[in-house]
C-alpha cells in the first residue's frame, strides 16, 4: 500500500544496471530494455494494490517517482551513450518513451485520485512494531525497555554535547554549534569537499591500525540521483558476490538550484564541515564501504548475502565508526569535529525515540519534527525530512541500537581477552563473520547468549 515501494523497485533496479559496470554496456542496456518494457505492468500493479495509503506515503511516493522519472529521462541515456548497437539504442529510446508515459500517468493517478482520499494511519502499533524488530533484527526487547534506553542515551549525549560546547569559544554549546554550522561548503561544492576527506580518512585508519584495508575497489563521489534525494548521503557498493572489483558510489545530496537562498543555506548548515567528516566516516572509511570490502571476503554464503543482513548490524557498524574514530584520536585537537560527531549521534538517538513514539504510541509527524529540532538541534527542513522518514522507515532506530550493541560487544570481548585485546583484530574478526544479527556475533566471539544491549 506504499506508493514509494514501486518507485524504489523501479529506480533501484534501473540504477543497478546503469551505475555499475559489472557486465558490458550492451548487455546491461538489454537488461534495462527489459525492465523499461515491464514498467507499465509494474505501475498497473501499483494502481491495483494501492487502495487506502497514509497521506504521507503518497507525498513521499510522488516525490520519489518524480525522481525516478527524471532518472529515466536524463540519466539512463547518458549511461548507455557509448553503446554502438543502433538497433538496441532505438529499442531503448522507444521503451524509454513508453516507460516515461507510464510513470507520468502514475504520478497523476497518485496526485489526483489517491491523495484526496488517503486517510489511513501509518502506525504499525506496538505488537507489530515489536514483531518487526524480532523478525528483521533478531532483537527481542520490549518497547518500554527500548524507550528507557533511548531516553538515557539521548540525555547522556546531550550532556556530553553541552560539556564539549561549553569548552569552545563563548562557553554556550548551542551558540558554539550555531557557529560551527555556519561553516559549510557553498552550493555545488559538497561533492568536492567529500572527495577530499576520503584520502585523509583512509590514511588515518591505516596509520592507527584500526582495521585492515583490503583495497582493490574505486570510489566515485557524486551528487545523489534525483530518485534518491530524500536521503542525506548514501554509499552504493557492488554486491558481495561480484567476482571482480567494480566502482562504488558515495552520494551526497547537494542543494536544489530551484530552492530559495534561505532553504539552500538551511540545508547546507546540516552539512557543515565537522558533520561532513562524520558522514564520510559513516559511509566510506571505515564505515559502509570498508564493511563491503570485508564482506566480499566472507566464506559463508548465508552471512555474506545482504538478503539476510540485519540493518542493526550494517548501520550499527557505520554509526559506531563515527564514535570509534574520535576515540582513536581523529580530530583530537578540533573540538568542532568532536561536536559534529555528537550532533550526528543526537540525530540517531532522536530517530530511536521518534520511531517508537510514531509507531507504538500516538506521536504525530509534527511532534516528531519538534523533537528533532529541540532535542537534536536540527534545521526545520532536515527535521521534517527525518520525521517523515520515520513513517515509512519504522525501524530507523537500528543505527543507535546497532551502535550500542557493538559497543557492548567490544567491551565484553575486551574484558574476556584482557591485555591481548587488539582493536584491529576485533574489527577484522567481527567483519569476517558477515552480516549476522548481534546475538549470533556474541555467540561466535564470546560463546554466550548475553543481552545484546542494556
Amino acid at each position: 500500500r506504499n506508493p514509494q515501494y514501486y518507485s524504489d523497485i523501479l529506480a533501484s533496479s534501473l540504477a543497478g544496471q546503469a551505475l555499475f559496470s559489472h557486465a558490458p554496456a550492451a548487455e546491461r542496456a538489454r537488461r534495462v530494455l527489459s525492465k523499461l518494457r515491464q514498467t507499465p505492468r509494474l505501475l498497473q500493479a501499483a494502481r491495483d494494490n494501492i487502495k487506502d495509503p497514509p497521506g504521507i506515503f503518497v507525498k513521499v511516493g510522488v516525490e520519489t517517482m518524480r525522481g525516478a522519472l527524471k532518472f529515466i529521462e536524463e540519466d539512463l541515456p547518458r549511461a548507455f551513450r557509448d553503446v554502438d548497437d543502433l538497433h538496441l539504442l532505438g529499442d531503448l529510446a522507444d521503451a524509454q518513451t513508453e516507460a516515461t508515459h507510464a510513470v507520468a500517468s502514475y504520478i497523476e493517478f497518485l496526485e489526483n485520485e489517491v491523495a484526496p482520499r488517503a486517510r489511513a494511519s501509518f502506525r504499525l502499533g506496538r505488537e507489530r512494531f515489536e514483531q518487526k524488530l524480532r523478525l528483521d533484527e533478531g532483537l527481542a526487547v520490549p518497547v518500554d525497555r527500548l524507550l528507557a534506553i533511548a531516553t538515557r542515551e539521548l540525555h547522556a549525549t546531550q550532556e556530553a554535547f553541552k560539556s564539549l560546547g561549553g569548552r569552545m569559544d563563548g562557553g554556550d554549546a548551542l551558540e558554539a554549534w550555531a557557529r560551527t554550522k555556519a561553516e559549510h561548503p557553498k552550493p555545488g561544492e559538497l561533492v568536492d569537499v567529500g572527495r577530499e576527506q576520503l584520502d585523509e580518512l583512509a590514511t588515518f585508519v591505516q596509520r592507527q591500525s584500526i582495521i585492515t584495508l583490503p583495497g582493490g575497489e574505486d570510489i566515485t563521489v557524486a551528487p545523489t540521483p534525483e530518485f534518491y534525494r530524500w536521503s542525506f548521503a548514501s554509499m552504493w557498493t557492488p554486491g558481495p558476490f561480484e567476482t571482480k572489483p567494480t566502482r562504488a558510489y558515495y552520494y551526497l545530496t547537494d542543494v536544489d538550484p530551484s530552492w530559495t537562498p534561505e532553504r539552500q543555506d538551511e540545508h547546507l548548515r546540516d552539512y557543515n564541515y565537522p558533520t561532513l567528516w562524520s558522514i564520510s566516516i559513516h559511509e566510506v572509511y571505515p564505515g559502509h564501504f570498508l564493511h563491503y570490502q570485508h564482506l566480499r571476503r566472507v566464506e559463508s554464503k548465508t552471512r555474506k548475502s545482504i538478503m539476510f543482513s540485519p540493518a542493526s548490524f550494517v548501520e550499527g557498524w557505520a554509526h559506531y565508526c563515527e564514535q570509534m574514530m574520535i576515540e582513536a584520536g581523529f580530530g583530537r585537537r578540533e573540538y568542532s569535529i568532536q561536536l559534529g560527531q555528537l550532533a550526528e549521534s543526537l540525530i540517531r538517538l532522536a530517530r530511536f525515540l521518534v520511531c517508537i513514539k510514531l509507531h507504538a504510541e500516538d506521536m504525530s509527524v509534527e511532534q516528531g519534527v519538534r523533537l528533532f529540532r529541540e532535542e537534536a538541534f536540527m534545521e526545520e527542513a532536515s527535521a521534517r525530512r527525518e520525521a517523515e522518514r520515520g513513517t515509512f522507515d519504522p525501524t530507523y532506530l537500528v543505527y543507535s541500537v546497532g551502535k550500542l550493541a557493538l559497543l557492548k560487544l567490544r567491551q565484553d570481548v575486551k574484558q574476556q581477552q584482557g591485555k591481548s585485546f587488539s582493536l584491529r583484530s576485533f574489527h577484522d574478526t567481527l567483519l569476517s563473520q558477515g552480516t549476522a544479527p548481534f546475538w549470533l556475533h556474541r555467540q561466535l566471539m564470546l560463546g554466550d547468549d548475553g543481552d545484546v544491549i542494556e
